[in-house]
């Protein structure tokens, strides 16, 4: 097997220790620089997943992040962040760590070589192919991973690789395989550095682009979001008023008729219509803002 790129000796910081701290700083920041340059190699890739990762969520499927140490931290903070920023329910968007909730804080020896631990995740998640699991692995070897795909796609899921070296088990194991080649990290064998952050810019891209493309935005405006509390209200206020281009006190009438409905609302004005034909459209339209905007009103019988 070939040696890993991550894990060589990066000639460029090898005498790293001698600086002073700007020098350290500026040192990593240089490095850092080349990670965007590898993601934006891997973007046609980065859209084949997502068109996977839409077509399945779009009838009713799940995105499914397994990984272990920091690849499956970031797995788990992109899972939990889907819910407060599209309104996705909490099963709809999930991640699997190795070693469990304690892995989150602190390592778990030997959590990322039981293969069959991540085959057994798999089955408890009962993932089937109307399912998208992303397997996360800095290194495209960790078997705790690569179970878990072997898994899924004996499942029939569509499964998804993100790793930092090629060649790679984990490209026979994937569907789409996204491999930003970031090179040798600051401290040799550190994956959580260039690479934990081309994995962060890769799953933002993935989890974002899927929910604009599932008509979770209109604009860049985040028009899901529920008016359960004060903060919440006052966000979905500022977003109808952006839209919009009300005064909030309008603003805050409007929603109050749409029964705290943002999209409803946004549809309702922009269109003419009353709440509950906005919400006819958007139903048509599957929740999305603009295309219920563009429906003809007379061919519709409004």
């Amino acid at each position: 097997m070939p040696p890993l790129l991550t894990e060589e000796l990066n000639p460029a910081t090898a005498k790293i220790d001698s600086l002073d701290s700007l020098g350290v700083v500026r040192l990593i920041n240089q490095e850092d620089r080349h990670v965007a340059e590898a993601v934006a190699l891997e973007l046609e890739k980065i859209a084949a997943a997502v068109d996977g990762i839409v077509a399945r969520m779009a009838r009713s499927g799940r995105l499914i992040y397994v990984g272990a140490g920091t690849s499956g931290r970031l797995g788990v903070l992109d899972a939990s962040e889907c819910p407060p920023t599209f309104n996705t329910r909490s099963s709809q968007v999930v991640a699997c760590i190795a070693g469990g909730k304690r892995a989150l804080q602190e390592a778990v020896e030997g959590a990322e070589d039981d293969t069959e631990t991540g085959s057994d995740d798999i089955t408890t998640l009962a993932v089937g192919p109307d399912d998208v699991v992303v397997g996360i692995t800095a290194s495209g070897r960790t078997p705790y991973v690569l179970g878990a795909l072997r898994e899924a796609r004996r499942r029939g899921a569509f499964t998804i690789g993100l790793t930092c070296n090629q060649p790679t088990p984990l490209e026979e194991l994937s569907d789409v395989t996204i491999a930003p080649l970031v090179g040798p990290e600051v401290i040799a064998g550190s994956t959580r550095m260039k690479a934990g952050t081309a994995q962060k810019m890769v799953l933002n891209a993935l989890s974002t682009a899927a929910m604009i493309r599932l008509g979770k935005t209109y604009g860049n405006l985040m028009v899901d979001v529920q008016p359960t509390n004060a903060k919440l209200r006052q966000r979905a206020q500022r977003i109808i008023a952006s839209a919009c281009g009300l005064p909030m006190d309008e603003t805050v009438a409007l929603l109050t008729s749409c029964n705290g409905e943002t999209k409803t609302a946004i549809v309702a004005s922009l269109a003419g219509l009353t709440p509950d034909e906005a919400r006819r459209r958007l139903e048509r339209a599957q929740g999305r803002i603009r295309a219920a905007l563009e429906q003809d009103h007379h061919s519709l019988g409004e």
